[in-house]
């Protein structure tokens, strides 16, 4: 078996999507580990998920820095200290730049609760996204892993599954649903990149089947 991927994930919140990627790799279900946690929120839950599992975990605030640019080179000088492969936004509530795209292009992926390219873009975050699925009517939602580029939830799709929206639903009944599909195609995403099965190919993502 090749060598294990190293993980940085960055998180903003519960860190449910964090746990299911540990819980994922300490069952060797991957062939990867998460090598250290990054959060823009110092109370976010998903650090004492890092540390009860033996993580390194950092809290890096905009705030604290000067400008946009210094404040993702703290986080790049971090990762690659770590010596990250695959950056996974897992509940990242922050637009990176350019500069954070380039130094690991192709090698950052998200996770979104919506079938891009529903429902998506500046303003759909969270719950706002459930709200608006649920307001607009649509009957089938669902959870997309893609590749992250400069635009806002715009780059090459790995991974979609759907998520049939009930007339009954509410945004938290909904959010419930896309959360679980959400913990599922985020650990099938990472095991494709782990074996080397993504290619990108323009705007398409091919699943090299059989090897």
């Amino acid at each position: 078996m090749s060598k294990p991927l190293c993980l940085g994930v960055l998180v903003s919140g519960q860190g449910t999507n964090l746990q299911a990627i540990i819980d994922a790799c300490e069952r060797k279900e991957i062939n990867a580990y998460v090598g250290v946690v990054i959060s823009n929120k110092p109370n976010a839950y998903a650090l004492q998920r890092a540390k009860k599992h033996g993580i390194p975990n950092y809290v890096i605030l905009r705030k604290d820095y000067p400008s946009q640019l210094e404040y993702e080179k703290a986080m790049v000088e971090i990762l690659k200290a770590h010596e990250v492969e695959l950056v996974v936004l897992a509940g990242f509530m922050k637009i990176l730049s350019s500069y954070f795209i380039e130094c690991f292009r192709n090698r950052i992926i998200n996770i979104h609760p919506s079938l891009i390219p529903a429902f998506c873009g500046k303003g759909f975050y969270g719950m706002k996204v459930h709200e608006a699925v649920i307001e607009y009517g649509v009957k089938v939602t669902g959870a997309t892993v893609h590749f992250v580029d400069e635009n806002v939830d715009a780059g090459p799709i790995i991974l979609q599954e759907p998520v049939f929206v009930d007339q009954n639903d509410t945004p938290e009944t909904l959010a419930q649903k896309v959360h679980e599909v959400e913990h599922k195609l985020l650990v099938k995403a990472i095991k494709l990149l782990s074996e080397n099965k993504v290619e990108i190919v323009g705007r398409r993502v091919i699943i090299k089947e059989g090897e």
